[in-house]
């Protein structure tokens, strides 16, 4: 199977499986700063996916993959890893807490509507690249049939008629009739019914549209509408008659079980081994719970049943107060490669800053640049920054990465607020600055601790 990355132009065609490990370690670290260990661990189970697609089906069925276990803090990476691997490979991916899973019989949602929920992700994934394959036809096709309100179409076609409509299209494409109204045939849509059950809201409800297909949705009415507005419209129409829903969702549940990917965050959470009482009870329950998932089970979804053998899921946790023997054996066992993240140096809080594509300071920039403000930080500034970030993390919560953005936005809180009034355009942020807007809340350890 041949996956583009969704970054790069088609023209090039580069293909995911040409990236070795080493090609998808730096693709990541276009955005994420450090952690290298991490990344190696990522990008192995990511070629391994793609050796076991070349390997011949009865093989292919016995590869499993490797789990991945993620510790450390929070805000040094673990959750960016793991998306941008998702995007890299262009796979289905959903982030859960698995802290709000609770035990089967208890109030609360049941581990097996993360696979319910990743099923939806991925049938919208697939439907949108459907929707870019049919959008030119869809629009042409709307577009004749808008046409044909604007003019009726004659019982014997002649030549003026022919170029009559042509001269309509130029000016509906010149938008010179966008303000015309025309009368539009809307299908209504039937009343919203969800049933809460403890398989899900969405397990039921799909089966009464089906039992009661004229009470749903089925009917339609004449509405007035601009010519703009109603050209819209159309294209949504024409979009749905041309794509195959069944073969969306064949499409989507198969990605699912061959390339799907399930970020398990705060694990730590539900480590903790049975003591009899309290809250330990459920703790336990949940990872039994989430056991037979990671392990390879058919979970029934309203779309069909999806096998989760070869899902891949990483889990991730700081594990402050618990540790990873806490965790029942068998899950201990389901993830077998483990990786410890690093907390943040000053000099990855100053890389982090200015490095990554979607870096801080870029960000910043180009939204003042919107309102032709000239941003220049200074060398001395970003470390002046990176170092007051570094302070407040030791004295207070250390919160990783996270905090540069408390400071950033603090930092620049009076230029963005004056900024559109200002008649220099060019500001300088250097380390005098930085130091006059910062250090008297970073010293105030009370006030750092609810503005930083």
């Amino acid at each position: 199977m041949v996956i583009y990355l969704p970054s790069q132009s088609v023209d090039e065609e580069p293909i995911l499986d040409e990236l070795t490990p080493r090609e998808i370690v730096r693709e990541l670290d276009k955005h994420v700063v450090g952690q290298a260990e991490a990344k190696r661990a990522v990008a192995i189970a990511l070629r391994n996916r793609i050796r076991r697609q070349k390997l011949a089906p009865d093989m292919a069925e016995e590869v499993m993959p490797k789990n991945i276990l993620m510790i450390g803090p929070t805000g040094v990476g673990k959750t960016e890893i793991a998306r941008r691997l998702a995007k890299l490979a262009n796979s289905p991916f959903l982030k859960v807490e698995a802290s709000k899973f609770t035990e089967v019989g208890y109030v609360g949602r049941d581990v097996e509507s993360m696979i319910r929920d990743l099923v939806d992700i991925s049938i919208d994934m697939v439907r949108e690249e459907r929707l870019d394959e049919v959008a030119d036809r869809a629009e042409a096709n709307a577009e004749e049939r808008l046409l044909d309100l604007l003019i009726p179409p004659q019982t014997e076609a002649s030549e003026s008629a022919e170029r009559s409509r042509e001269k309509l299209r130029e000016r509906l494409r010149e938008g010179k009739l966008d303000e015309r109204l025309v009368e539009v045939d809307v299908k209504e849509r039937g009343p919203s019914l969800e049933v809460f059950t403890n398989q899900g809201v969405e397990e039921m409800g799909i089966n009464i549209k089906d039992m009661l297909p004229n009470l749903f949705g089925q009917r339609s009415r004449k509405r007035k509408m601009r010519v703009a507005e109603a050209l819209d419209y159309m294209v949504q129409e024409e979009e749905q008659k041309l794509i195959d829903m069944d073969q969306v969702t064949r499409v989507a549940l198969e990605r699912v079980e061959t390339s799907g990917i399930i970020f398990l965050d705060e694990i730590d959470k539900i480590a903790g081994r049975e003591s009899g009482h309290g809250p330990d009870v459920s703790r336990e329950g949940v990872q039994r719970d989430i056991l037979p998932i990671v392990e390879g089970t058919t979970v029934n979804t309203r779309h069909g049943f999806v096998r989760t053998d070869h899902i891949l899921f990483i889990a991730a946790g700081a594990f402050h107060v618990s540790k990873p023997s806490d965790m029942i054996p068998e899950l201990q066992g389901r993830f077998p490669i483990r990786v410890e993240l690093k907390s943040l140096s000053v000099e990855d809080f100053i890389r982090i800053l200015k490095e990554p594509k979607n870096a801080l300071v870029k960000q910043y920039t180009a939204l003042l640049e919107t309102e032709g403000i000239k941003l220049n930080l200074t060398e001395d500034a970003l470390e002046e920054v990176a170092r007051f970030a570094a302070q407040v993390n030791e004295s207070s919560e250390n919160i990783g990465a996270r905090r540069l953005h408390t400071i950033m936005e603090k930092l620049l809180e009076e230029i963005s607020f004056e900024g559109p009034d200002m008649k220099k355009k060019t500001i300088k942020v250097d380390a005098n600055y930085v130091r006059k807007q910062l250090s008297d809340i970073v010293k105030d350890q009370d006030l750092s601790r609810y503005i930083l």
